[in-house]
């Protein structure tokens, strides 16, 4: 199963600074116990919202692009990892060991990844095409 875990922003990140060298080389070695795991698949951290967009769909006129940055700071999204684990235990067990030297505060969201049999409606010509789109994007195909 894979997983996405959401590292929420805080009001530095959103302010341009940085995490501090003591954090940057903890997460390194935490990255690093994940890929030695095997767990990882991706992970990255985000650009403060001021150097992003959003686009709000109201259903009944043309797309509205709406520049950042963005107020609720606690429900911005500062980073993220997809997880390869065997169930969501797992993949708990390994965000609750994520470095957080300076103590502080904070939430991480895990969601599980959905696959193409979570969807009742999905056809079987639309799952293959989705596969070999996966493949292609990833250099697979």
């Amino acid at each position: 199963m894979r997983f996405m875990v959401i590292v929420k922003s805080n009001e530095d990140a959103e302010a341009g600074r940085g995490p501090s060298a003591e954090l940057l080389e903890e997460m390194a070695k935490f990255n690093e116990e994940l890929v030695k795991a095997g767990v990882l698949l991706a992970g990255e951290g985000l650009a403060p919202s001021s150097e992003g967009a959003r686009v709000v769909f109201s259903g009944t006129e043309e797309p509205k692009v709406v520049d950042g940055p963005f107020t609720e700071t606690k429900e911005l999204v500062g980073g993220f990892w997809i997880l390869q684990c065997r169930d969501r235990e797992e993949c708990v067990e390994w965000i609750k060991r994520m470095p957080n030297p300076g103590g502080e505060a904070g939430e991480v969201e895990i969601r599980r990844v959905a696959e193409a049999s979570d969807f009742e409606n999905m056809t079987p010509e639309v799952e293959a095409l989705e596969g070999e789109l996966r493949a292609k994007s990833a250099g697979q195909a």
